[in-house]
């Protein structure tokens, strides 16, 4: 019995995994709560533009000598802007100008790539490295995380206002400019923070399901944020708990336990359906 508990706690005990589980819970809370926005806002491609434009950015800065972080924050943020300001001059509409954006800007970034001698594995940028974190990564990626709660959290009914009605947001005073960009900044902010611990791709399951199992499930604002926190921080801390058994990397369990999740949700809502229209 003591063999098995102890088999069981080994995940908590080693450094590598306690970086992990810490690394990856700071960064659920802010991706959860910002995930809430985007499903309702309908912009759940937003997030995977942003999350495959900061390569780009990541080699540039690998180039410069800078911290990838910041190259990837400016990728990102450019890769915002840039989708806004083509919309808003252009007939074109917005999910057909993000798909042309993000996928020029990967395959940039994957030029680039490829043309540069990197001491960066490509699968650490994609699918991130969680299980080879420094502390500096720890810090950079909690203030990241701290910075971009505590703009939700704060703002949370502006920004509701904003998803659902601009132009009543700019009726009652509210800065509908400074709200729209600012959810861009801290949505390029939140990628680059997820960056290191879950990557560039698994990072869009990390912005998206969260929120639409939570919409699933509730039907208030402020219940659906706190559902969707505990789905990102369970799922997280069961993925990579479960991968250290399975010999799995971390991040896609955690995103293949969010899809188990959702899929689940839907069908017993499906099932409620039913059973309510049948007893009508």
């Amino acid at each position: 019995m003591s063999e098995t508990l102890e088999l069981a706690l080994l995940p908590f005990q080693l450094p590598f995994m306690q970086s992990a589980f810490i690394v990856t819970l700071m960064i659920a809370v802010p991706m959860a709560l910002l995930s809430c926005l985007l499903v309702l806002k309908g912009w759940s491609l937003m997030g995977d533009a942003v999350s495959h434009a900061v390569l780009p950015g990541v080699v540039i800065a690998y180039i410069a000598g800078i911290p990838l972080a910041v190259g990837a924050f400016v990728a990102g943020l450019v890769c915002a802007l840039l989708t806004g300001f083509i919309k808003e001059n252009s007939r074109i509409k917005e999910d057909t100008v993000l798909g042309i954006v993000f996928s020029g800007m990967f395959g940039l970034g994957l030029v680039l790539y490829v043309q540069v001698e990197s001491s960066v594995h490509l699968d650490h940028i994609l699918f991130g490295d969680m299980l080879g974190l420094l502390p500096s990564d720890l810090i950079e990626t909690g203030l990241i995380a701290l910075l971009a709660t505590l703009f939700l959290i704060v703002l949370r009914k502006d920004l509701l206002v904003h998803a659902f009605d601009p132009q009543h947001a700019r009726a009652i005073g509210l800065s509908v400019r400074l709200l729209h960009y600012g959810q861009l900044a801290v949505l390029s902010l939140v990628v680059v923070g997820a960056l290191k611990a879950v990557g560039i791709i698994l990072s869009v399951a990390m912005l998206v399901a969260p929120g639409a199992i939570a919409f699933l499930l509730t039907k208030r604002y402020g219940a659906m944020l706190m559902t969707a926190v505990a789905v990102a921080v369970s799922s997280s801390l069961a993925g990579i708990y479960l991968s250290f058994f399975i010999d799995s990397a971390p991040a896609p369990t955690i995103v293949l336990i969010m899809s188990g999740i959702f899929i689940v949700t839907f069908l017993i809502g499906q099932i409620r359906n039913r059973t309510t229209e049948a007893s009508a």
